[in-house]
């Protein structure tokens, strides 16, 4: 967590929007940017500020938000009568708080920590500090944003929605976001003057600025880039987000040491934790939950989620490493191989069209290609345990539970269902048989009856 400020903080998150434009049963603040619900980003930059308190607002029956968010406090608002009478549903949490409120959306998860720090300096460093800061920006096509009215001072005087502006108020390029910075001690004061006469007929939180004005409070402006304020109103917005913050993961990754050979075309976690001279070849996809070592080569076409990859380990080309994953040290994943809850000992290697699922393989031991360790009996998972320096031959089946000691060599083609000894071979291979002459015996037949049919 970031160090604290010296006020003190506390944040609303308003997040109880249908988002009916998303076509979906998922909540809209729930769906995922960079494999992270876009609420969980903005808590994210809740905490990284500082905050103490922290309430996020939901309509009625949103329990999966409520539990998304824990342990972060959560408050209902009954009915959807605009964003001031939503901010107001916090009041019981935060009634006596004293400080700085933040109110931010949990459907724009692209505002930094640094952006909310800075508003909270330019409410602070004013004496005597300055009542509301809102954030603005100017987007290319204000259309229909509310225009932040400024003074020839620069002080913010009021926000005009837009189907309330008159013409000239809509030539005015600086917009609102709808962030805001509030001293804690006049937030409930405001909202409650607060009234509903406007063409939407809704209770707008951007009326606290006219209020406050009024009572010759100053508010403040602080500028953002577009580019954090994008808020999420349907899929196309999603996509935007997404392109966003995966540019600012890749730049952030390759400041830091990593290289990346076509970073368009690598797609990171917003979790995701990448060491020094880590090399990523393109079209690679990181979920949830991955952390990478440092000297670590991940080539092309990879899938990994839910993995710890140590140190000095190659992985790929076209491989997968699923949840429970753990390499380590110099260990070799390679082409078309897929491991899952498994953990792959130092410098050991499955190079080759093979899946270790719910094992354990030793240190240098070698996974011949082809090979699969059969976890599953259709009602329960059970384990294969590979000891340190063994050999398991090309397309060999492990009847999982089964452990294979030490040293230990197992033939090709082998289904092995039973323990093996250290040092021991273990071969199940048929004898094989040799029919000389039969081969040609069996053209001759087959040329035969296929020229009895055609004559027939």
């Amino acid at each position: 967590m970031a160090s604290k400020q010296a006020s003190k903080i506390a944040a609303i998150v308003l997040a109880a929007g249908k988002g009916t434009r998303m076509k979906s049963l998922l909540p809209k603040v729930m769906h995922a940017v960079a494999g992270r619900p876009m609420v969980l980003h903005v808590l994210d930059t809740v905490e990284a500020i500082g905050a103490e308190r922290a309430v996020v607002v939901v309509g009625p029956g949103m329990d999966d938000v409520a539990k998304a968010v824990q342990p972060y406090e959560t408050a209902v608002q009954a009915e959807q009568r605009g964003t001031a009478d939503a901010v107001k549903a916090a009041k019981q949490a935060l009634g006596d708080f004293r400080g700085t409120v933040f109110v931010l959306y949990g459907d724009t998860p692209l505002i930094t920590p640094e952006t909310l720090r800075h508003m909270l300096d330019a409410r602070e460093r004013a004496k005597p500090a300055t009542s509301v800061v809102v954030l603005g920006f100017r987007p290319a096509v204000p259309g229909g944003y509310g225009r932040l009215v400024v003074d020839r001072a620069g002080a913010l005087t009021r926000i005009v929605e837009a189907k309330d502006a008159s013409p000239a108020e809509l030539k005015i390029g600086l917009c609102n976001s709808g962030v805001m910075a509030v001293d804690g001690a006049l937030l409930w004061e405001l909202l409650d003057k607060v009234d509903n006469k406007n063409a939407k007929g809704e209770y707008y939180l951007t009326d606290i600025v006219g209020l406050a004005s009024r009572r010759k409070l100053r508010c403040g402006v602080i500028e953002a880039p577009e580019e954090q304020l994008l808020g999420v109103n349907d899929r196309v917005d999603l996509a935007k987000a997404e392109a966003a913050l995966q540019d600012r993961l890749r730049r952030a990754a390759m400041e830091s040491g990593v290289t990346m050979t076509d970073p368009a075309t690598v797609f990171l976690a917003a979790d995701t934790r990448l060491g020094k001279d880590v090399v990523i070849g393109p079209n690679v996809v990181f979920g949830p939950g991955v952390t990478i070592g440092d000297n670590v080569e991940i080539r092309a076409f990879c899938h990994i989620e839910g993995a710890a990859v140590g140190p000095q380990a190659i992985v790929g080309p076209f491989a997968r490493l699923r949840p429970g994953t753990v390499l380590e040290r110099a260990a070799h994943i390679g082409n078309f191989v897929e491991c899952k809850a498994a953990l792959i000992g130092e410098g050991a290697k499955a190079n080759h069209l093979t899946y270790v699922g719910d094992a354990e393989v030793g240190a240098g031991t070698n996974i011949g290609a082809g090979t699969i360790t059969a976890n599953y009996d259709g009602f329960f998972k059970h384990k294969t345990v590979i000891g340190a320096g063994a050999s398991i031959g090309s397309n060999t089946v492990l009847v999982a539970p089964v452990r294979v000691g030490d040293g230990a060599l197992v033939g090709a083609s082998s289904t092995i269902t039973r323990d093996v000894a250290p040092d021991a071979i273990a071969v199940t291979r048929a004898e094989q048989r040799e029919l000389p002459g039969a081969a040609k015996r069996y053209r001759e037949k087959k040329r035969a009856e296929k020229a009895k049919a055609k004559g027939g």
